[in-house]
């Protein structure tokens, strides 16, 4: 029988548009696949913490492109990481680490572009940014400016994060047998008026 003649129901007057279930569960492969960035990356900042924090702090082109030169090492992923980590670690300047960071992260696009391996492209980097001609500056001013002020903002959390954990080790120090702390139940007191 034509399906137009018959009468209409759920089963005559629509058809399946498709089969298939998706569930928004992340396999536990990206989980592990993160766990192993995670450990990569601390790993590197430890190995390399004096060698980051000697690139952070260069303000030459020339200088920045020697150490690299020395140390290719540090032409990777995790190098451009490193900006906030470093001015909470060490306390120094953050504009002139950010500054380096997006050397590193220029460097990185530069070889993502080109193809190649980023320890060997850096060199073609640092002559290019030398002699640029203004659109090129502008985009890397304007990129390190909004570099500086996402790394105010994470510096600012991390920060505030570690005030709160400092905060909570000094009350959990505080507290008492019972599980109170002293000073929030002495807060909490009505006032008493004098008379």
């Amino acid at each position: 029988q034509d399906v137009k003649e018959l009468p209409w129901n759920v089963d005559t007057i629509s058809r399946e548009g498709s089969s298939k279930s998706v569930l928004n569960i992340q396999p536990e492969i990206n989980k592990e696949r993160q766990q192993q960035k995670v450990k990569k990356h601390k790993t590197f900042m430890e190995k390399y913490a004096k060698e980051l924090k000697h690139f952070g702090m260069l303000q030459r082109w020339d200088d920045s492109q020697k150490y690299l030169s020395n140390n290719p090492h540090l032409v990777c992923e995790e190098s451009a990481n490193y900006p906030v980590v470093l001015c909470i670690d060490f306390e120094i300047d953050e504009e002139q680490i950010a500054h380096q960071a997006l050397v590193m992260q220029f460097v990185l696009d530069l070889a993502r572009t080109l193809k190649v391996d980023p320890r060997g492209c850096f060199r073609r980097f640092f002559p290019k940014i030398k002699t640029a001609d203004k659109p090129y500056q502008d985009v890397f001013n304007r990129e390190l400016d909004l570099l500086k002020e996402q790394d105010c903002r994470c510096v600012q959390a991390c920060m505030e994060g570690a005030m709160k954990e400092l905060e909570e080790e000094e009350r959990q120090k505080r507290v008492g047998p019972g599980g109170l702390d002293p000073l929030e139940v002495y807060e909490s007191l009505p006032k008493v008026k004098h008379v």
